[in-house]
């Protein structure tokens, strides 16, 4: 009898115990990241915007449904990712997994996918094997997300169409962007007012066509005007970022002013340059043309913040292509795809949350970039060419030639030139003890601001020597196309819609959710060739392991009750 109520004592205490182990979970959390990478542990900006959510953030994530492994796999870390928000964000972050589509008509299905491709979710074609037979069909899947705050709604690209890479790495790369991807969607529908872009104009810089893309990604995204450098009389510190885009005019001692004092009072610079004046419509007018310095007089402007871009044009032995007539078979031209070594296709140097996690960017008669020393202002090379390329001084001759012959390797030595940098530090101005007193007189009567010869606290910019990188093709059936397409080879998108966002967002003020960018999740892949040479032993031991545990544990329990019954 003593021994029985002992047992229900023990039970009682034991059924207390848990009890009061759940009661305790439901109040406090606790969690452990055991990866070397951090893979789930969130950054701390990322933390503090989730705990000062005011109202509801409702996520639809488009990821439900019969996906091959790797979108499952994708829905997984993004199901994780989901839950730490909502560790943060409590009750004001919901999020809920939807199969697009399921349930509607036809027609309220195409309305519907139409509607996620309007919010930049890109649809992804996927093969999918059919079970009534062994053929394959292709099914339209949209790997995003829609995040909905106040009534307003973004969308959320999941998938990183990254070319060129292996699958998995493409996966691995997109599940470490998650963080950013949702951060940086909640962070911009928080914002009570957009930051203000100025589209500077007056020096023959690109405003047609060729930058729709560029112009419709900033009106989506910034509150945009345009100012006519000339026309001003200074430039506003209103603006948030000013931006060149491929100027092509001279700039004045007083242009140069205006900007330098904008710089000097905190203003950020995002120059899109082309030091040459090559141009591909000057290759299909005529087999070669020379190309020559613009003549921008902005050397040393720039020179004076830290950087010099050279009047050179690089070459690539890693290119992009263009169409080449390169035989006739009856009366019909034969065209062949053929690298083009003035197309370079720039790398990412990965050593910024700007180009982390980032695809080959396009580029068209770019030219490259030195660095001067300066303490005061850090430089970081954001992009750069392949570790084969070359530089050829202007003026060049450019010709079609260039194609037609096998290029020789010996000759493309060069590595990793510099194409764009990030320009951070106390920067110094280039009228400091040079500045014409009338024209600084009158510069300071119309901003209301005294001449400042240097930044007081840290300002940033950022210098990219091809003004072409944000130019878009324009298609003569479909018009203009996305930054970043070339029209002869549409297949595949390069990443310089992204970088163009990425260079605005830094400047802009919200490089703290950018951080989340840095994230670098470790592909743990196993070893073919030891599989294929330890195989047997492994399943050997996967199957007799576990049956020698049972047996042993079995043998050990028998000794002991008759050890115990024995008395």
């Amino acid at each position: 009898m003593a021994t029985r109520k002992k047992y229900i004592q023990r039970a009682i205490a034991v059924i207390l115990v848990l009890t009061g182990i759940n009661i305790a979970a439901a109040y406090f959390h606790g969690r452990w990241d055991l990866t070397s990478e951090k893979r789930y542990t969130l950054t701390n900006n990322t933390r503090q915007m989730l705990r000062k959510l005011d109202s509801p953030v409702d996520i639809e994530v488009f990821l439900k449904g019969d996906y091959p492994a790797s979108f499952r796999q994708l829905a997984q870390a993004t199901t994780e990712l989901l839950e730490e928000f909502r560790e943060y964000g409590k009750q004001n972050l919901r999020f809920t997994f939807i199969n697009p589509g399921q349930g509607m008509t036809d027609t309220a299905r195409m309305k519907f996918l139409g509607e996620l491709t309007a919010q930049g979710i890109m649809p992804f074609n996927m093969k999918v094997q059919q079970e009534a037979n062994d053929g394959f069909a292709e099914k339209l899947i949209f790997p995003g997300a829609l995040v909905h705050y106040k009534g307003k709604t973004m969308g959320v690209n999941l998938l990183k169409n990254q070319g060129g890479q292996d699958p998995l790495q493409t996966m691995n790369n997109s599940e470490a962007l998650l963080e950013y991807q949702f951060a940086n969607a909640i962070s911009k529908l928080q914002e009570k007012e957009k930051p203000l872009v100025g589209y500077m104009l007056g020096h023959g810089e690109s405003l047609g066509a060729e930058v729709y893309d560029a112009l419709s990604t900033l009106q989506t995204n910034y509150a945009l005007d345009t100012l006519t450098l000339q026309a001003a009389s200074f430039i506003s510190p209103e603006f948030d970022v000013i931006l060149f885009a491929k100027p092509a005019g001279t700039f004045s001692d007083a242009d140069k002013l205006k900007i330098d004092q904008y710089v000097m009072n905190g203003g950020k610079v995002l120059w899109f340059i082309d030091e040459s004046s090559a141009t591909m419509d000057s290759l299909h007018q005529h087999n070669e043309f020379a190309a020559v310095d613009r003549g921008l007089n902005l050397e040393d402007l720039l020179f004076r913040y830290g950087v010099r871009i050279n009047q050179d044009l690089v070459m690539d032995l890693q290119s992009d292509v263009v169409p080449l007539v390169v035989g006739n078979v009856g009366n019909r031209p034969q065209i062949q795809q053929i690298p083009f070594p003035y197309f370079p296709m720039l790398m990412p140097t990965k050593a910024h949350p700007i180009v982390k996690n980032l695809d080959m960017v396009l580029s068209r008669f770019v030219s490259s970039i030195d660095t001067i020393k300066n303490d005061a202002v850090r430089k970081t090379i954001l992009l750069t060419t392949s570790h084969n390329s070359r530089t050829t001084r202007l003026p060049a001759e450019i010709s079609w030639d260039v194609v037609k012959t096998q290029p020789n390797p010996r000759e493309y030595r060069q590595q990793y030139l510099p194409t764009a940098v990030l320009l951070e530090g106390h920067f110094t101005s280039l009228f400091r003890n040079r500045q014409d007193p009338a024209v600084v007189s009158e510069l300071q009567r119309a901003s209301g601001k005294p001449f400042r010869d240097a930044t007081d606290t840290v300002n940033k910019m950022i210098v990219v020597s091809d003004g072409d990188l944000i130019a878009n093709a324009v298609s003569r059936k479909e018009g203009p196309l996305q930054m970043g397409i070339n029209e002869f080879n549409p297949g595949f998108a390069f990443a310089n819609k992204e970088f163009f966002l990425n260079c605005l967002e830094y400047l802009s003020g919200n490089s703290g959710i950018m951080e989340a960018r840095n994230k670098e999740l470790t592909l743990r892949l196993l070893d073919n060739e030891k599989i294929r040479q330890e195989k047997t032993k492994w399943q050997v031991i996967c199957f007799l392991v576990p049956i020698g545990l049972v047996l042993l544990f079995a043998m050990v329990f028998q000794f002991v009750r008759q050890r115990k019954f024995a008395d």
